[in-house]
């Protein structure tokens, strides 16, 4: 079922008042109660006809009600699921839409096969990305072939289900849909990953309501003009024709100055009496002015007055000439053609002409849907020229709304639900115009999310920043948390980049395939798969970020970049790192660790040696480490053996508190063996001896088959003066040290 775009774009909450005798006798306060509801007592068919003739009307959250209620009586009727999963989708309720359609699909697959695939799309737009992968990827799988017709289910509910017969022709497209929505997960993970230097910041009460806001249109840098409904209560409307109530809730220009020496905080809004363009009749918005300021462009939309069909508008394009005596009547605008309806108006200089831009859901060359289309104006007397469309880079099957044309770089920014998309709707960016195009883009996290965002614009002057339109979690909601658009000042960042290199520290060469690391003070991890050597990551102001390489056989040198001191003002900048590898004889130390007499806890000095063991191995993920603690040799040999092990669980427990995994970690106790001081001397108890013997010592180890020992805490030296000093490779043992060191032969010779 496609929506129609405009109420995709407005959301409107509606509660619709069906015009019947019983209900006259019943005020306002008592449809908002459901024990009060004059249609309780109905019976199930004819409540669910209601319900089916409210969702048909368009009236999606009075037909929830009524299918709740029927859902109550009847819970496993798939049906009733079905059509709760898509009114949800249409109010943009994407949690409780998930939810039945995944209930629809586990009931009755084969009557809905489509139901996989919505409930993919609805996990989607609540950014369960990988949950919605492996959704789409199901409804990939269960229709490896082309569905032929499916048989009529006798039950009477099913049989009033669209999706009862698959034609193979529609399962094609879907199935073609599924495997692009899995690349937009995919791209969508990655770019939240990186996401691109911008903020972006809720216009505030005093633009956004409980309603739908849409086309902000800056007035240079002072004051913002837009769309607006602006009610923040439940708008209660009749099915009557001609209804004095139904004039309410339309779409009207409004503006607002900035709040003087605020950042992007914006004044109470004004009715925008300019033209007297605002009808009651009619929804108007997407206003914008041409190029000499003389003229001004916009839409009016009005409900069709078909019959059960509230919820589709007739849209076309006006325009206003400014005149000695002020603006003039706004005029129907001609030469469009009489196809389809056209909607949201853009005027622009391309090159040395006057561009009209346009979505229009017109037949005649359109690729599907709302395509975007341009018409040049005749400089001589305005008139438009005969439109073309944008071509095959900007139109898809799926719908192109809000255009806008940036002159200063030649640039066209659009909406669209059909390309590879982070959601529902995502904004994009092409070049050249206004016939031919190159370089789309989508314009990455966090301007494109898991939700829907339209109407970007930038600043007219200045270093632009810019809006957009987005229904994503903060907007102000009166039903659902992402039922309607908000209006979101948009932020540009200065560009903080961090690139390098990866070289070997003995020969200063680029090393190929390594996979470079780069952490903030979050935690969050990023990975740059470097096939060259060479990397680079975008970074964001207040941050710390550390970053290493990883390549196994291999140690790594870190480096830290910090952006703490960086503001928004600050022009772009790039920082150059190199980062070290060393095949395993990077330098490394670490003091024993100690411990109390007859305790397993650490003590406080043995803390900070800790610490550098983290952050050596927080630098070299594919570094194992072996903990091993021993006693002295005062009391029984088992109390001594467990109190040893305790000790070293101790170490790994810490490790793994700070951020170690714990299968890179083995904790071994050995009691009193291999002790490194007298316990007694002449008889007599040495307590500085036992001191030392309570000790935990560590291996470094390569994640290799042969485990080899790259450091042993017990010798002396760091880890490359060790291996210099080995004349054998060295192995692990249980409980000896590395072999071929003079400590491992006075040891054997003890034993």
């Amino acid at each position: 079922m496609r929506k129609n775009w405009l109420y995709l774009i407005l959301a409107t909450i509606i509660v619709i008042v069906p015009y019947q005798a019983d209900a006259q006798k019943n005020n306002k306060e008592k449809y908002r109660n459901s024990a009060n509801d004059p249609n309780k007592g109905r019976s199930y068919q004819s409540k669910l006809n209601l319900a089916d003739q409210l969702f048909l009307q368009g009236s999606y959250f009075n037909a929830i009600d009524y299918y709740q209620q029927l859902k109550q009586a009847d819970e496993r009727n798939p049906y009733i699921s079905y059509q709760l999963a898509e009114c949800y989708r249409a109010t943009r309720d994407y949690v409780p839409a998930a939810h039945y359609y995944t209930e629809v699909k586990n009931m009755a697959k084969r009557v809905y096969p489509y139901s996989a695939y919505y409930a993919a799309l609805m996990l989607k737009q609540q950014c369960e990305y990988q949950m919605a992968i492996a959704s789409f990827t199901e409804f990939l799988t269960d229709n490896k072939k082309n569905a032929s017709k499916i048989a009529p289910n006798p039950i009477e509910a099913i049989e009033r289900n669209p999706d009862r017969t698959v034609d193979p022709k529609t399962m094609k497209e879907f199935k073609k849909r599924a495997k692009r929505e899995i690349e937009g997960c995919e791209k969508a993970i990655s770019s939240v990953k990186d996401p691109q230097p911008v903020t972006l910041v809720n216009a505030g009460p005093n633009i956004n309501s409980s309603y739908t806001e849409l086309s902000p249109y800056p007035l240079g840098d002072s004051a913002l003009l837009f769309g607006t409904i602006n009610r923040n209560d439940v708008i209660e409307t009749s099915t009557r024709k001609g209804s004095r109530a139904n004039t309410q809730y339309k779409e009207k220009f409004m503006y607002s100055h900035k709040q003087a020496g605020y950042v992007d905080s914006f004044q109470w809004p004004m009715p925008f009496y300019d033209g007297q363009f605002n009808d009651k009749e009619f929804h108007t918005a997407n206003g914008c002015w041409g190029p000499g300021g003389n003229k001004f462009y916009f839409s009016k939309c009005r409900e069709s007055e078909a019959a059960a069909d509230s919820n589709k508008m007739q849209c076309d394009i006006y325009y206003s000439i400014f005149e000695e005596t002020g603006w003039g009547a706004p005029r129907f605008l001609e030469g469009l053609g009489d196809q389809g309806h056209n909607t949201m108006p853009y005027v622009a200089k391309v090159g040395k002409k006057e561009v009209l831009f346009f979505a229009s859901d017109r037949k005649l060359q359109s690729r599907g849907g709302y395509d975007l289309w341009y018409s040049i104006i005749d400089p001589r007397d305005a008139r438009m020229g005969r439109p073309q469309n944008c071509g095959k880079v900007i139109n898809t099957t799926g719908d192109e709304l809000s255009p806008y044309y940036d002159s200063r770089t030649t640039k066209l920014y659009f909406a669209s639900s059909g390309q590879v998309s982070f959601g529902g709707f995502d904004v994009y960016s092409a070049e050249g115009g206004p016939s031919r195009y190159k370089n789309l883009k989508n314009l990455g996290y966090p301007i494109n999310t898991c939700a829907d965002e339209l109407y970007y614009i930038l600043d007219p002057m200045g270093k632009p920043d810019g809006y957009v339109v987005s229904n994503r979690i903060g907007s102000f909601a009166l039903k659902n948390p992402t039922c309607c658009n908000d209006i979101w000042r948009v932020q540009f960042e200065p560009r903080l980049v961090v690139m390098g290199k990866v070289v070997s520290k003995k020969t200063g060469e680029l090393m190929r395939e390594t996979a470079v690391k780069m952490v903030d003070q979050k935690g969050d991890l990023r990975t740059y798969n470097s096939e060259d050597g060479k990397f680079l990551f975008n970074m964001s102001r207040t941050h710390s970020y550390v970053i290493t390489g990883d390549k196994e056989g291999y140690t790594s040198t870190r480096a830290s970049v910090s952006t703490m001191e960086i503001k928004r003002s600050d022009p772009d900048d790039t920082v150059v790192v190199t980062i070290f590898l060393d095949s395993v004889r990077n330098s490394f130390s670490v003091s024993n660790i100690f411990y109390d007499y007859d305790k397993a806890t650490l003590r406080p000095e043995s803390v900070a040696s800790l610490d550098s063991v983290v952050q050596f191995l927080t630098d070299n993920p594919s570094i194992s480490v072996e903990i091993y603690s021993y006693t002295d040799a005062k009391g029984k040999a088992e109390y001594n053996l467990a109190l040893s092990q305790r000790r070293a669980q101790s170490v790994l427990d810490y490790l793994e508190k700070s951020g170690i995994a714990r299968e890179r970690m083995a904790a071994r106790g050995f009691g009193s063996k291999n002790a490194v001081a007298a316990n007694s001397v002449n008889g007599k108890d040495n307590p500085e001896g036992r001191q030392v013997n309570r000790r935990t010592e560590f291996r470094i180890i390569t994640d290799l088959p042969t485990r080899r020992v790259l450091y042993n805490s017990a010798l002396p030296g760091t880890m490359d003066q060790q291996e210099r000093n080995l004349d054998v490779e060295p192995e692990s043992s249980d409980d000896a040290p590395v072999k071929g060191s003079k400590k491992a032969q006075a040891d054997d010779d003890d034993e």
